[in-house]
């Protein structure tokens, strides 16, 4: 007979009942999953159960998000703002009968055309790195709707967002009923997000918000707050039907988010904005800082993984300030969001390691983001003429390769300017679906494209996937001698970029 060491006798012990444990672990993990109703026709997530380190917690993960998805669903469903009139009485009577949550903390409001979500990023970041708790309130999501509310820079967990729902939903139902009695519409989806969002933030708490308009400003579902700072993105045309067909117009509605006695930030603007401004300031009797005139971008530098910023703002130069984003815009994105955190503390510089780590760390995904090195594959989110031409400029600078652009776009767009934009930067288009009633239809665009790029020049590939693979084939023969490498730029929308980084396994943005 022959005796085992003790101590060897002890681990085979421990071996056999951990793995007892695991496998008690996985049967109730695998029993929770097969009651959820979340195994479909997709039963790989039984795999990716059993693969974990935590199968319980994975399968409550699941769970949570899947009720997350369906909440979302049916606050999508509702109406967008486009589709009822504008006013602010829902919003208000909402808050009003959670008691007022946007009034638990300070805001900086950030409006304009393009540049809004970057910029915002920039903003919160610089907020935190100062000890600050924040709260951010972007549009749209690229992957999931808690990317929307995100709180100290992380988006909100499944496990508030459901609880912020349950605490609000009881008043939506309650507003929308007494809407409705009244001939009006129920509450619109950016309405309820925005409700969603301030109830967030106030039960967090924080300490200062960051909140970006969805469309215009005066009659915003966010305009019901003062905020300290008010800052305005560069005004250009887009969304003319809502908010009016010049620059000075739209500028005008933007505004709209000024107060009396706040402070306003603006990036550089068109004569006819800057005329816009100089009346509401003296309306508002607002303090103004505008690029160009109060601060500005002093230079930049090329740098791995974006560029090296020198930027003059009111209180101070910033020298060889690392920006992990590509292009001159959003350059000139950080010179506003430096001004904006200024002013909010009440003026003077930041600190210079603050002000380093803030910006080093903050990204924008779907933004000249590449998400795939071999081919090179960038998705942007340009979707109007002048994001356009600021796409085009960034492409030049970083990724001088033969280039082909994958292309689809709202039918309410301004598509035939946007791929004029486009067209000397790009050897060929590929057309692509999206899906949703909003988009434009694949031979719709495919029309107009023929009609800019050449007939030579455009490719029609339904499915996005079959797209991306097109377009690198062609980029990457395009021009065999060609020194810097080619890549394939996503753009024309908000939603394809979305759909191009699910597609390709980007991180989803903010631990979302």
């Amino acid at each position: 007979m022959t005796f085992e060491p003790e101590h060897e006798l002890e681990n085979e012990l421990e071996y056999e009942l951990d793995t007892a444990q695991e496998a008690d672990l996985e049967a109730e993990a695998l029993q929770v999953l097969l009651k959820s109703g979340l195994i479909g026709p997709d039963s790989s997530i039984i795999e990716d159960v059993r693969a974990s380190a935590d199968p319980v917690q994975n399968v409550r993960d699941y769970s949570l998000e899947s009720q997350v998805e369906e909440i979302g669903a049916q606050i999508l469903a509702r109406a967008s703002e486009h589709k009822i009139q504008p006013s602010l009485e829902r919003v208000v009577a909402c808050l009003e009968l959670l008691g007022r949550p946007q009034d638990t903390f300070r805001a900086i409001h950030i409006t304009g055309t393009n540049g809004k979500t970057s910029t915002s990023r920039m903003i919160e970041a610089l907020l935190r790195e100062h000890g600050l708790r924040t709260g951010r309130f972007t549009s749209p999501h690229l992957n999931s709707v808690r990317e929307r509310i995100t709180i100290n820079g992380k988006a909100i967990s499944p496990a508030a967002f459901i609880e912020t729902w349950e605490d609000v939903a009881p008043v939506i139902e309650l507003v929308d009923a007494r809407s409705q009695a009244a001939g009006g519409p129920r509450m619109s989806f950016f309405e309820v997000f925005t409700v969603m969002a301030l109830s967030a933030f106030s039960m967090a708490p924080i300490d200062v918000a960051v909140i970006e308009v969805g469309i215009g400003g005066t009659w915003d579902a966010t305009n019901v707050l003062e905020a300290d700072v008010a800052v305005l993105m560069p005004v250009a045309l887009d969304h003319e039907k809502w908010l009016g067909s010049s620059v000075a117009a739209i500028a005008t509605e933007k505004l709209g988010i000024l107060y009396p006695g706040k402070t306003l930030v603006s990036a550089a603007q068109e004569p006819e904005v800057m005329e816009v401004i100089a009346q509401k300031a003296q309306e508002c009797a607002a303090n103004v800082y505008v690029a160009k005139r109060d601060f500005q971008l002093l230079g930049r530098e090329q740098a791995v993984g974006g560029q090296l910023l020198t930027v003059q703002t009111p209180s101070a130069v910033y020298e060889d300030v690392p920006l992990a984003m590509y292009g001159k815009y959003q350059g000139e994105n950080a010179s506003v969001a430096l001004t904006a955190v200024e002013t909010f503390f009440g003026g003077g510089a930041l600190a210079g390691e603050v002000v380093e780590h803030a910006l080093m760390s903050t990204s924008s995904p779907g933004r000249l983001e590449v998400v795939k090195a071999s081919p090179v594959v960038i998705v942007d989110a340009a979707h109007n003429p002048a994001g356009a031409k600021v796409t085009v400029e960034a492409l030049e600078e970083n990724f001088p390769g033969p280039r082909v652009a994958v292309f689809s776009a709202m039918a309410d767009k301004d598509v035939e300017t946007v791929l004029v934009e486009l067209e000397p930067a790009f050897h060929a288009v590929v057309v692509t679906q999206m899906p949703g009633e909003r988009a434009m239809d694949i031979d719709d665009l495919a029309e107009i494209a023929g009609d800019i790029f050449g007939q030579d020049r455009l490719y029609i590939e339904p499915d996005l996937g079959n797209a991306i693979a097109t377009a690198a084939d062609l980029a990457e023969t395009a021009d065999p001698e060609a020194i810097a490498p080619a890549s394939v730029v996503v753009l024309g929308s908000i939603m394809l970029a979305a759909a191009a980084r699910e597609l390709l396994g980007a991180r989803r943005p903010d631990g979302a």
